[in-house]
């Protein structure tokens, strides 16, 4: 959804615009190409990633500024960098392709690799881990609560018969063979797609802190900045809207007008365009949401 994104980085005030899911910088070229009253601190935890865009964005200099860290941490980091306030700030959730292109990073159940997910190599959980050490009524919350996934029970009893297991592929089989025959047939997709989504949620702990890292960096918008989540999961979206709308909503009485600095940018989520499923069929289950800071001067 870069379109509307570009769209939306364009009202912003001139300033710092903070990019907390790096990634291969992407978005970050595209906004210091488009805007050039900007300045770019960029945020991953993937070194892979971070290597990647640190070579995009060398031509643009001091204008870009990287920042090994989860998350979390930017709204400290850039506090430390003596940014007190930002135009606007993008978080673009889930995982990426070259994540999932690379069998070794054990992201993909389509390529065979190690069970790893780690976003960051330096951690030492990985998704091994848990598929091997939880308990069943664990995992069996860890599916549910993070993949959506009906057939959970199912799919842990199988994976208690068959433990230890070490790749990708191996556990995607033993899903699809856990799933119903009907529930298969029925379903878009891998049906290992919401497991593995799952662990890799569990892995990085990326639920966990989105909500108050969406509050921290909401605290930290400068008059007319703009916050940008763009999500992948149903508990990621959920989290957004509520953190976006308990700001947007603090201090309103019924019938009294909100004492909230905040808004809507616009109503609702955005959604991939038809042109864009086209291209990116990943896109299909992406959900942009946007918070702007009102600008009264």
């Amino acid at each position: 959804m870069l379109d509307e994104i570009l769209s939306i980085i364009d009202d912003l005030p001139p300033g710092v615009f903070a990019d907390l899911t790096l990634g291969g910088a992407g978005h970050g070229v595209a906004t210091l190409e488009q805007r050039e009253d900007l300045t770019l601190h960029g945020f991953d935890r993937d070194d892979v990633a971070l290597e990647a865009a640190g070579q995009r964005l060398s031509a643009f200099g001091e204008r870009a500024v990287l920042h090994k860290t989860r998350f979390d941490l930017a709204a400290s980091l850039l506090r430390q960098s003596d940014v007190p306030a930002i135009s606007g700030f993008l978080m673009d959730l889930g995982v990426s392709s070259p994540q999932l292109d690379v069998g070794e990073r054990g992201f993909s159940y389509r390529i065979d690799g190690p069970l790893d997910m780690r976003m960051d190599n330096g951690q030492s959980r990985t998704a091994a881990d848990i598929v091997n050490t939880y308990a069943p009524g664990e995992l069996v919350d860890v599916l549910r609560s993070y993949g959506d996934e009906r057939h959970a029970g199912r799919i842990v009893d199988a994976i208690m018969s068959a433990r230890p297991l070490s790749t990708t592929t191996e556990l995607a089989e033993l899903v699809s063979n856990a799933i119903p025959a009907a529930a298969r047939r029925k379903s878009t997709g891998h049906p290992a797609k919401r497991t593995f989504q799952a662990l890799r949620i569990e892995v990085n702990d990326e639920l966990s802190i989105l909500g108050d890292t969406i509050d921290s960096m909401i605290r930290m918008l400068a008059p007319g900045g703009v916050g940008l989540v763009l999500t992948y999961h149903s508990g990621e979206d959920r989290i957004t809207k509520d953190r976006m709308r308990k700001t947007i909503d603090d201090g309103a009485l019924p019938g009294m007008p909100a004492t909230s600095d905040f808004e809507w940018f616009f109503r609702g989520a955005k959604t991939a365009s038809d042109d864009e499923l086209e291209r990116n069929p990943r896109a299909r289950s992406a959900r942009l949401r946007a918070i702007r800071r009102r600008d009264d001067t």
